[in-house]
């Protein structure tokens, strides 16, 4: 199946390569080029007479084998002082100070990190919890992450594919990279009865196995007419003139169905199975150029007894609905939110009590008198949060003091989620964008 680029690959084997940008679905190059294996024009030649490759971007690594002067590399992007290439097949490290570069164009730095934040992480086979869990890794492991898919990082784990929950994986990068990985959009297709796969991009490496029509491939790069892939946990490569690549699109969003979102271009969504749960999962969004885009997903809690029917003060139930959103609130300073912000005092107090004129109010004590009744406002709880505009005016017994703020375990009628989540989510929040809480069992979605 190969024997038209039997003659190509003879003629182009000279000592050029040419770096690739990885076309793992929806990176394109680090500007953009979406889903395109873009081939950049630079050629990266060592300038030492002998250069070791090492396992890793560093003196301290092992040395896995050398190059020799006047080797042109396969640069696959850098990190520091050191190349990153493919060698032999594998990946190998080489320091930049023996390598000359020449071309239009310079590797991306590799500065994202992806760090478990989690005790234990399970690793699971498919990008869901319904998927085998392959393995595990620990808080403060770093992951090598592949791509995005929902709410699920893709890895290389052990030599193999896994994936990860995104809630419990911090992300860190301060380049121009994206700094969480694309939705994965390009399928890959092999066309042909049967395809080999090689250990080298050409007919003059050795077949390492086979791939079968309408079988799906795992493409990291292209490198002229051929594919970098990931083929039983090993690099393989295979012959792009047998390989359909196409683009799907995007899933769609449950914010994309709403109808009573308004003006509104942030919204954080409050969803749990039923009424009678206490676990609840948030996620945001946020409008860009006319389009919904997903920010976040986390777990959170709700009241002891899960969402209202119909809310009353004390039932330790969450109100459903559509709110606005008010002041954001701490024991702290300001965490760096762009809502109005009230440092919370010793004396402060939310009036809970129904017969006072003062009910579902913001005060400070003492009470002489106002009230009979009012919530403590210096609580772990409200390390750091936000006001749920609930009950806005103020009926008797209808609930008061709604708050987003930190939790793990369940409230008294607010939503919480843990203290890193609650300032991520108060530092994206922008009133200009007119942001909304919906709080709904999964089965009431279509009211909005």
């Amino acid at each position: 199946m190969e024997g038209k680029q039997l003659k190509k690959l003879m003629v182009g084997m000279a000592l050029t390569a040419t770096l690739a940008t990885a076309v793992t679905p929806g990176f394109g190059s680090i500007g953009g080029n979406q889903g395109k294996a873009y081939a950049a024009t630079v050629t990266y030649k060592v300038t030492a007479s002998k250069l070791n490759v090492r396992s890793g971007a560093g003196t301290t690594y092992g040395i896995i084998g050398s190059v020799v002067k006047g080797q042109t590399l396969s640069v696959m992007s850098k990190s520091g002082s050191w190349y990153k290439i493919n060698y032999n097949g594998r990946t190998g490290y080489v320091s930049s100070n023996y390598v000359q570069a020449s071309g239009t164009a310079t590797p991306p730095a590799e500065s994202t990190t992806y760090t478990v934040t989690a005790s234990t992480l399970n690793v699971r086979s498919g990008a869901g919890t319904n998927y085998a869990a392959i393995g595990s890794v620990t808080k403060g492991q770093k992951l090598s992450v592949v791509s995005k898919s929902g709410s699920w990082y893709k890895i290389n784990y052990n030599g193999r594919t896994g994936y990860v929950s995104s809630d419990y994986v911090q992300v860190s990068g301060t380049t121009t990279a994206p700094t969480t990985p694309p939705a994965e959009s390009i399928t890959y297709t092999v066309t042909a009865s049967t395809l080999n796969v090689r250990s080298g991009a050409g007919t003059s490496y050795a077949a390492i196995g086979s791939v079968t029509k309408g079988q799906k491939l795992s493409v990291v790069s292209k490198s002229g007419d051929w594919y970098k892939i990931n083929y039983n946990g090993r690099t393989g490569y295979v012959s792009s003139d047998y390989v359909q690549a196409s683009a799907t699109a995007s899933p769609k969003l449950v914010v994309d169905s709403f109808k009573t979102l308004g003006n509104a271009q942030q919204v954080i969504l409050v969803t749990a199975d039923n009424y009678d749960t206490k676990s609840a999962k948030i996620q945001t969004f946020e409008k860009v150029d006319g389009k919904w885009k997903q920010v976040l997903t986390a777990n959170g809690v709700l009241g002891q007894k899960g969402f209202a029917l119909s809310k009353k003060e004390g039932d330790m139930e969450s109100p459903t609905g559509k709110y606005t959103i008010g002041t954001a609130f701490g024991r702290y300073a300001n965490p760096g939110t762009k809502l109005p912000y009230r440092k919370i005092t010793a004396n402060d107090v939310w009036v809970d009590d129904s017969k006072s004129s003062l009910y579902n109010t913001w005060q400070q004590k003492p009470a002489n008198g106002r009230w009979t009744s009012a919530e403590n406002m210096v609580i772990p709880a409200y390390d750091y949060g936000f006001v749920i505009n609930y009950n806005e005016s103020r009926t008797p017994g209808k609930g008061s003091a709604i708050f987003f703020h930190v939790g793990t375990n369940y409230t008294a009628g607010c939503t919480a989620t843990s203290k890193e989540q609650v300032v991520s989510i108060l530092k994206w929040l922008n009133p200009e964008k007119n942001p909304v809480i919906i709080q709904s069992p999964v089965s009431e979605l279509d009211k909005y």
